[in-house]
């Protein structure tokens, strides 16, 4: 039975014969995945995956997360008055053909791919000194001698303001794993929506990188008595299990469980949560663009507030967000986004024209 008149699923404007943008995505991951094998055989400890947590779990759910996005897309997509379920699944079915299906699986294991090489080469940074001590001069110098944590304990207060900023920074993990997704689903053209993955990619490999560079394990841990008055939350729970994962792996470094999960510099909460701000812009999205700035400000407040980061762990996450998107555009559209590249609008799109001249993606 044939979709109703003036249906657009737009799953064909991907198919053309040329996809050497995933190609060149899976290239950056092949190279990543190089790395972290000759880290693995420096520190003498196989990549690890406990309790499946980091790579088998994220799997599950970020396919639950795609079929949910599917279908309320493929509802949004359906004409008015023609809703119908089976309206809605032949909708699904013409906007994910197999071809369609398959590039994006593709762009989701190679981020799954990369996430997972990522905590991996962060866990083994707990092997190199951590340098806290520069770090919180360097804060000390930029505030007059001051603890910026403590600065924001005064002015905010020790309680009601902890519980506020503790859910805006526990909240990051959902916010990600709905974002790069929705990213792949919500787009008229999927190559568009590969520049998000591309950009989250880059952030993670810059991110590890910049651990690297300067090992730390952040201010509560450097100054826990700027932290004293909390209340003790979910955060600080996690902060003493952070603490204690590192100190098993450095015993027990053969352990089958050993697994470290803690590094300041740079905060790449500050710094995925950018990247989603740009890429919302990029895609114009102004609204959702500044809500999320708003949220990005709050997360930023929230990592020096609650002991997780440095001010220049923030201010890093902030420079290697810019750094990531423009290298996941290079690595996608190298040559530039060409107006031939631009998606024809659906008819919903048409309605309500995108307020960004450069890009037609509808979400």
């Amino acid at each position: 039975m044939p979709l109703p008149r003036g249906t657009r699923p737009d799953g064909a404007a991907d198919l053309e014969a040329g996809h050497g943008w995933v190609l060149r995505l899976w290239l950056v991951v092949l190279v990543f995945g190089a790395i972290t094998a000759c880290r693995s055989i420096a520190v003498g400890i196989p990549p690890r995956d406990p309790g499946g947590e980091i790579l088998r779990s994220r799997l599950v759910l970020t396919i639950a997360i795609f079929l949910v996005l599917a279908l309320l897309d493929a509802g949004r997509r359906s004409p008015r008055g023609h809703r119908t379920p089976g309206t809605v699944l032949r909708v699904l079915r013409a906007r994910w053909p197999r071809r369609r299906l398959g590039l994006a699986a593709a762009g989701l294991l190679a981020y799954h791919a990369v996430y997972f090489c990522y905590h991996n080469l962060k866990s083994w940074d707990v092997f190199n000194a951590p340098r806290d001590a520069m770090l919180t001069r360097v804060d000390a110098w930029l505030f007059l001698g001051h603890s910026p944590a403590v600065l924001l304990h005064d002015v905010l207060g020790q309680h009601v303001a902890t519980y506020v900023l503790m859910v805006v920074y526990e909240s990051f993990p959902t916010i990600v794993s709905v974002s790069f997704v929705a990213a792949v689903v919500l787009v008229d053209r999927l190559r568009d929506g590969f520049v998000f993955l591309a950009s989250a990619i880059w952030v993670w490999i810059l991110g590890v990188g910049t651990y690297y560079l300067i090992p730390s394990l952040g201010p509560f841990h450097d100054r826990p008595q700027d932290f004293a008055g909390l209340p003790r939350t979910i955060v600080t729970d996690t902060q003493a299990k952070y603490m204690a994962q590192r100190a098993h792996l450095l015993a027990h470094p053969a352990a089958g469980d050993a697994f470290a999960q803690v590094s300041a510099f740079a905060s790449l909460h500050v710094g995925v949560t950018c990247v989603i701000l740009l890429m919302l812009r990029y895609y114009g999205l102004r609204i959702a663009a500044r809500v999320m700035a708003v949220f990005l400000a709050a997360t930023m407040v929230a990592t020096i507030y609650l002991g997780w980061h440095f001010v220049v762990d923030d201010v890093a996450g902030v420079a290697i967000a810019v750094a990531a998107v423009w290298l996941g555009r290079l690595t996608i559209y190298p040559r530039g986004r060409r107006e031939r590249d631009s998606p024809v609008p659906d008819a919903t799109a048409s309605a309500h024209p995108s307020p960004s001249p450069s890009i037609t993606t509808s979400w």
